[in-house]
């Protein structure tokens, strides 16, 4: 993670801590970690954020971000998503309330704490390397397969972690995200490469 990037999804990650809100990096930063890094625009955080969590999180956040509490309860409401943005350096942080389904559930259960910092030593939960790799297929396909941004971050666990997945567990879970055949195709690639 870049410094800046790392520092305001520290500052959001603090606040979720304190308000005792699970939570979990995906996207870009989680693939860079597991994969190839590349540089972002946003953070993407996954926050079990409840009704009685939103004025708490708007007060703690409201001095260094932009934040609106009709944006955090639609977000409940609908199981989607909304942003905060830091205002000294307008790096914006995505936070995605997850949706009741077993993989969003899994994703919680499978979260890694990772070092983040190291001057001085800082941690942040991280998706797994597997939930990635599937958060990011069900991703692309709702992009309707064309973001090579996406592609590649898939791309890049896979061949970093090789032998380290757990392929029964990305099978298992690309059939219930109906992505098995783009799981199938980046498994592929990678043994052609």
């Amino acid at each position: 993670m870049n410094e800046e990037a790392t520092e305001v999804t520290l500052l959001v990650v603090n606040v979720l801590d304190s308000l005792s809100i699970p939570y979990l990096i995906v996207g870009s930063l989680a693939s860079s970690l597991y994969g190839l890094a590349r540089s972002t625009l946003d953070t993407d955080l996954v926050a079990d954020i409840k009704p009685e969590h939103v004025v708490g999180l708007q007060q703690a956040l409201k001095d260094e971000f932009y934040i609106s509490q009709e944006e955090i309860k639609q977000a409940i409401n609908r199981c989607s998503s909304f942003n905060v943005i830091h205002f000294s350096s307008v790096f914006k942080v995505d936070l995605f309330v997850p949706k009741n389904r077993p993989f969003d559930k899994r994703q919680f259960h499978n979260r890694q704490l990772v070092i983040v910092t190291s001057n001085p030593e800082r941690s942040a939960y991280i998706a797994s390397a597997e939930d990635t790799i599937l958060a990011k297929l069900e991703w692309y396909k709702l992009g309707e397969e064309i973001s090579d941004r996406q592609w590649l971050d898939i791309l890049g666990v896979i061949k970093t972690q090789g032998s380290r997945l757990n392929l029964a567990y990305l099978r298992e879970g690309a059939a219930e995200l109906r992505v098995a055949e783009l799981l199938d195709a980046a498994l592929e690639h990678n043994d052609a490469s």
